[in-house]
């Protein structure tokens, strides 16, 4: 029982992403609170959460995210479902991809100065034209199967893997949902 425990506790301390840009845990928090390696946090709910920041109370639904400044603290019960995404000061600048073009169908959710946040939407059957990505963080929500047309790339067949984060690199391409759910998903995508 003991070394179930451990193995437990083991499990939650792994980060579920952590590289240059981002240190990513599940159902817990590590940058709660202002410390010198935390930047800029993002709350991604994988199911109604409550948070509180100073005298405000909100509730996310799963899907919605919240953004806190390197110096604001908050609170979020650590049983509930989220991911707390920690921007960490000083990573390296983004890579772009060689053009820029808008993707359509999406909605924006945060627009800030070093990183935006939007939620990936796509019906099944449906086609999102050529467009680019740079360096992101991607948290899926759901399962469905993606058919890609990278520039200079053979076609991709891509299955979403729902909560999951993973970084991404920059990237221009055609995408189409090919499966029976919508595509859904929450995006952080640095500004190069």
């Amino acid at each position: 029982m003991h070394s179930l425990t451990l193995a437990l506790a083991l499990l939650a301390a792994t980060p579920a992403l952590d590289n240059d840009f981002v240190l990513v845990t599940r159902d817990r928090t590590v940058c709660a609170a202002p410390a010198p390696n935390c930047g800029v946090r993002v709350i991604v709910a994988l199911e109604d959460v409550a948070l509180e920041s100073g005298s405000s109370r909100q509730r996310l639904g799963r899907g919605d995210v919240a953004v806190f400044g390197a110096t604001d603290s908050y609170a979020i019960a650590q049983d509930s479902g989220f991911f707390e995404v920690v921007i960490k000061s000083g990573h390296p600048r983004a890579i772009a991809p060689a053009e820029r073009i808008e993707p359509e169908k999406n909605a924006l959710r945060h627009d800030g100065g070093d990183f935006f946040i939007f939620e990936e939407k796509l019906e099944p059957g449906d086609t999102r034209a050529r467009h680019s990505h740079s360096q992101r963080v991607v948290i899926q929500l759901n399962r469905t199967r993606l058919q890609q047309w990278p520039d200079g790339a053979p076609e991709i067949f891509v299955e979403t893997v729902p909560e999951r984060p993973t970084f991404s690199p920059p990237v221009i391409h055609k995408v189409r949902n090919v499966g029976d759910a919508p595509l859904r998903g929450i995006v952080i995508e640095f500004k190069p």
